[in-house]
């Protein structure tokens, strides 16, 4: 089908939003956005034509940032993607001082060991931002792909990295993808419920199931653990040509798609999908919070060009390792994600 000028495959009706699904302050990322434009921009990914993308939702300064921010707690909750995000909100926190005309401010930064937890504290504005990497969303065992065997995933528990703390937050924004295509061990209700590629036989004993299984509990058991008020960011897909991550693939393209000129893959609209449903389903069984749905899909599948490819090491550095098709550099698209929080960011400050 052809949603909003971008064309999905599969089922017309794996991609009606539903009332249940859609909510007033629901943001959609437009695909094209008069005004602002960048021009090519070297970066260590090479030149990349990043254009933004033609909705008028961001139509002041960045200096509103600041205003809709004042005081807040921001907590990004997720895979490596929410780093970039840290990254990105970073800049727009610079820009926005500069633009006001004070010094730029310098946050105190706090992380634990492990660099799992960062915070920052911007004490001119009272502001907070923290970032929790927990690709699953839920409890896991150690997450460490170089032991060599299937990560143990707790898809009916919390994870304490975070869940003890989004009460603190004002706003939570959770994402979750690619991580859940790792070989790992399902439980639930603490016994081993099954696996995704684990080298068991299929037997009464465990049942090999897929990632979508996984990826719909994780999200289930997250928005029992959020706070008041969760952004749900929307899945990112890769863009490999030529060959699957490990047989090859890359992404060399140098300007994005057109409209109708990349459909979603299988796997993509199916985590999709399933973000879409979970979500109507926490709106109705999580009465007193507040879930908006934050879509970057549906631009992001139209910009095959601002991938590391094969740029996701230092030069020099002798290493041996895949092409990167599915983290985005910076600047980059996903510049636009910060961009584009400020409109949900704005109808709060007019909700409340």
């Amino acid at each position: 089908m052809v949603e909003d000028g971008l064309q999905i495959s599969g089922e017309a009706e794996m991609m009606d939003y539903r009332p249940s699904q859609r909510s007033e302050l629901d943001i959609d990322m437009p695909v094209r956005q008069k005004g602002k434009r960048r021009g090519k921009k070297k970066t260590a990914c090479g030149e990349s034509s990043s254009s933004m993308m033609d909705a008028h939702l961001v139509d002041d300064s960045d200096e509103d940032f600041w205003y809709q921010s004042l005081g807040s707690r921001l907590g990004l909750c997720g895979s490596g993607f929410c780093g970039l995000r840290l990254q990105v909100l970073q800049c727009l926190c610079v820009s926005s001082i500069k633009t006001c005309g004070d010094l730029v401010a310098h946050p105190v930064e706090w992380s634990d060991p492990s660099r799992k937890k960062i915070q920052y504290h911007y004490k001119e504005h009272d502001f907070n931002i923290s970032i929790s990497w927990m690709p699953f969303l839920v409890k896991t065992g150690i997450l460490d792909p170089s032991l060599g065997h299937p990560f143990d995933l707790y898809l009916d528990e919390f994870d304490d990295t975070w869940s003890n703390q989004t009460a603190h937050f004002h706003y939570v924004i959770i994402s979750a993808g690619h991580w859940f295509f790792h070989p790992s061990y399902f439980h639930l209700q603490h016994r081993l419920h099954g696996c995704l590629y684990c080298p068991e036989p299929d037997s009464n004993n465990i049942t090999h199931l897929t990632p979508a299984f996984a990826y719909r509990r994780a999200f289930r058991t997250a928005f029992r653990a959020t706070g008041y008020k969760t952004f749900v960011r929307t899945f990112a897909p890769s863009h490999f040509e030529g060959g699957a991550w490990d047989k090859g693939g890359n992404c060399l393209r140098t300007r994005p798609f057109t409209r109708n000129e990349r459909s979603l893959d299988e796997k993509a609209l199916e985590f999709y999908t399933i973000q879409l449903e979970e979500l109507g389903i926490a709106r109705t069984q999580n009465r007193g919070k507040r879930f908006v749905l934050f879509d970057t899909t549906k631009p992001m599948v139209l910009r095959p060009d601002g991938h590391l490819s094969i740029y996701g090491h230092f030069p020099g550095a002798k290493l041996v390792m895949p092409n990167d098709c599915v983290h985005w550099c910076l600047p980059g698209p996903i510049d636009a994600w910060s961009d584009f929080l400020q409109e949900p960011l704005k109808r709060e400050v007019v909700h409340k």
